[in-house]
């Protein structure tokens, strides 16, 4: 755990404009079923949390009464406006729901020292050690794409702190099979390992995320795979060469064999385009904590389908039950 907590989030006011003048993420909402969509009127609250030297913005579904908090943990190309319809399934719609844009993601800019894979660990670590100085409910990550591996390095450090950890996505991106399918194209898995020998002012360049990372793949519905690859604040956005680095060559924070964090559902999508589901398999089978594990039928990476959201509703609510988690 962190020595200590941050300061508390204030509101979006505190900071500047947040997601109700950046409207691209309203465009996502005709792909998800019209339960689970998110409109102006029923958004999430926005707030600014002042961590070292950035303002995170952290969108926000308070419910003091909730029993559970859930803190939702976007990927590359994507941020937590993206995330709030997974907020409204059934399973997860009476939780408190805490989505947070990582630094350098979404309206978080990146730190000015140069953000790394390192920085989102620590940021959602003390983000979690916030949360438990509120109140000692308990709290689970919901980790999208490759934030479920981030869920994963979260939960292995943060000790009792989390209690359940539910990822789409847990791949090793150290593996050259799993990189070649993360790139934009899979011949740039060949050269992706130069990044370690880029000097100081080339690891600052940035360059758009759709340049490195297979955006076109998030999802098996074009039209959305397009919105998401031209939004200024996801797939459109850049990322800085070292922060890249960071995230290619990260180890777990602990080897699976030896995860003794809290139980984990994997729940990936069975018609994953862009980390096939076999990727995840070979980290998660290794895992020696309590697991499960879940197919979501029909869905792409970022799964969208009524039939994969109505497995991932059923998961979750198997997974929250078996492992005794307030719902």
């Amino acid at each position: 755990m962190p020595p200590s907590a941050p300061s508390a989030p204030g509101s979006a006011t505190d900071v500047g404009p947040g997601y109700h003048e950046q409207l691209h993420w309203l465009r996502y909402q005709e792909f998800f079923p019209g339960a689970l969509r998110v409109t102006a009127e029923n958004a999430p609250a926005e707030q600014w949390w002042p961590w070292r030297d950035v303002q995170v913005h952290v969108d926000r579904v308070a419910r003091e009464h909730a029993p559970t908090k859930l803190i939702s943990l976007h990927g590359i190309g994507t941020y937590g406006r993206m995330l709030a319809p997974y907020g409204r399934l059934p399973a997860l719609a009476d939780l408190e729901h805490i989505a947070p844009d990582l630094p350098g993601c979404g309206l978080t800019a990146p730190s000015r020292r140069g953000t790394t894979y390192q920085d989102w660990v620590d940021c959602v670590l003390d983000l979690v050690a916030l949360e438990r100085a509120r109140d000692d409910r308990p709290i689970v990550l919901f980790g999208l794409s490759t934030g479920g591996r981030l869920a994963y390095d979260v939960a292995a450090r943060a000790g009792d702190a989390v209690a359940g950890v539910i990822a789409t996505c847990l791949v090793d991106p150290r593996r050259t099979e799993v990189r070649r399918h993360l790139a934009a194209r899979p011949e740039m898995a060949r050269w992706s390992g130069l990044l370690g020998l880029a000097p100081g002012p080339l690891a600052s360049a940035r360059v758009p995320a759709h340049w490195l990372a297979n955006i076109a793949a998030i999802s098996n519905h074009a039209q959305l795979a397009n919105l998401v690859w031209a939004d200024p604040r996801g797939g459109g956005s850049s990322l800085a060469l070292g922060f890249v680095r960071s995230c290619l060559t990260a180890p777990p924070a602990v080897p699976p064999e030896e995860f003794t964090g809290p139980p984990l559902l994997l729940a990936q999508p069975a018609e994953d385009r862009w980390t096939p589901p076999l990727l995840s398999r070979r980290f998660f089978d290794r895992i020696g904590g309590p697991t499960l594990v879940a197919e979501l039928s029909g869905a792409g990476h970022l799964p969208v389908e009524e039939s994969g959201l109505a497995d991932l509703d059923r998961a979750v609510r198997d997974f929250l039950d078996e492992f005794g988690l307030p719902w």
